[in-house]
């Protein structure tokens, strides 16, 4: 690893919407990976996104260390925005808060944040269920993020300053936000001489809550229409309801 030329700041932001349940084993396990990046003399802060929660999602999150932002439109795209807002950082890590990341998983982001040759980042996941619905969907999208460097909105980081030139996350969008940034984020890496990584020897464990709560009619369906409307989809509200109608 090439040593930057002076410590970095790390601005960690977790999205929530009704998180309460899930949210306190996040930062738990954010906290206990941050500590490692003790060793390289990198400082990091963290951030929640309250998106207009009506459970103790902000509660939780301060009681647990964590600065707390408010976004009242409930949307993925804002309540990234409004983290990003309010970050420090010389890079910044958006992590779901239904996410488990390892010390692992933090050490191989420094790796790359290191080398001096990355942009931004991912990593390829692991879902919290054995079902063999959930291993296959993971695995088709392992592929995929690794064959087209497809960053997932569960855990990516990127320099501050280039997510800035973008302007963050197009906020017409309702999910695939993550995309979207990874394709607009490629010019800039090419011009720079640097890359988008996804990191796959350290998998992120992350929820599969939506196998159990949705049909396979209703994922089934979402992922239909993505694939033959994408735009008209992932921009409409009412198509992309399982991020959005609250269930938990």
């Amino acid at each position: 690893m090439i040593p930057p030329a002076h410590p970095l700041t790390l601005s960690i932001i977790l999205p929530a919407f009704n998180e309460a349940r899930l949210l306190p084993e996040a930062l738990r396990a954010v906290h206990a990976a941050r500590a490692g990046l003790d060793r390289h003399g990198w400082a990091s802060e963290v951030i929640v996104c309250d998106n207009n929660s009506t459970d103790d999602t902000g509660r939780i999150a301060r009681e647990l260390g964590a600065r707390v932002v408010f976004e009242p439109v409930n949307m993925i795209a804002r309540a990234r925005n409004a983290g990003a807002s309010v970050a420090t950082g010389d890079w910044l890590v958006f992590i779901d808060a239904d996410s488990r990341p390892s010390a692992e998983l933090f050490e191989a982001m420094v790796g790359a944040i290191g080398s001096g040759r990355v942009l931004a980042g991912g990593a390829v996941v692991r879902m919290d269920s054995d079902d063999l619905r959930v291993r296959l969907g993971t695995a088709i999208w392992n592929t995929l993020s690794r064959l087209r460097h497809l960053m997932a909105g569960s855990f990516l980081f990127v320099e501050a300053e280039a997510f800035r030139r973008i302007g963050g996350f197009n906020q017409a969008f309702y999910a695939a936000e993550e995309i979207d940034l990874t394709h607009r984020l490629r010019p800039l890496a090419r011009d720079s001489g640097r890359r988008i990584v996804i990191l796959d020897r350290t998998p992120l464990l992350t929820s599969a809550r939506k196998v159990r709560l949705y049909s396979p009619l209703e994922i089934g369906r979402l992922i239909v229409s993505a694939v033959f409307r994408p735009k008209a989809t992932l921009t409409d509200k009412q198509a992309c309801h399982l991020w959005y109608d609250g269930r938990r």
